[in-house]
């Protein structure tokens, strides 16, 4: 089972001209899966937090494409908490580990490329039952 030592901060490629900046990421080139799904989280609330879940098969790879945000993360027996600020960076994360959002700088935007659709089947909502799932396999 993975942990938060295969989570990882990944450089994307970073072209730069006086027009501005462009970054580009390839699935199963600069992150390391396809990409099936991509959304935005933005205009969080002062003290609201996102995420709180993890997910049985799903990876994700999340940048700061504005502003900055807190991304905590949790195996079940390590927490290790960090701050996305860069477009030209981001964070990967693998299937079952437990992942918070939270800090959000104001005008923050989050962007999450996902290695499936959405299914609510695959998500682990609960933290009991996450530490469950974690020391014995699925649950209901």
């Amino acid at each position: 089972m993975t942990t938060i030592d295969d989570c990882r901060l990944i450089d994307l490629p970073k072209i730069t001209s006086r027009e501005g900046n462009i970054t580009a990421v390839h699935g199963s080139r600069e992150i390391p899966f396809d990409i099936v799904r991509i959304f935005y989280v933005y205009d969080v609330p002062g003290g609201e937090g996102r995420g709180a879940h993890a997910h049985r098969a799903l990876q994700q790879f999340i940048v700061s494409v504005m502003g900055a945000f807190e991304v905590t993360l949790d195996d079940g027996t390590s927490r290790r908490t960090l701050t996305l600020s860069r477009a030209y960076y981001g964070l990967y994360v693998p299937s079952t580990i437990w992942c918070e959002l939270s800090g959000f700088s104001s005008g923050a935007v989050c962007v999450v490329l996902t290695s499936d659709h959405y299914r609510e089947e695959d998500y682990i909502r609960n933290y009991d039952d996450y530490l469950r799932f974690r020391n014995a396999g699925p649950v209901s």
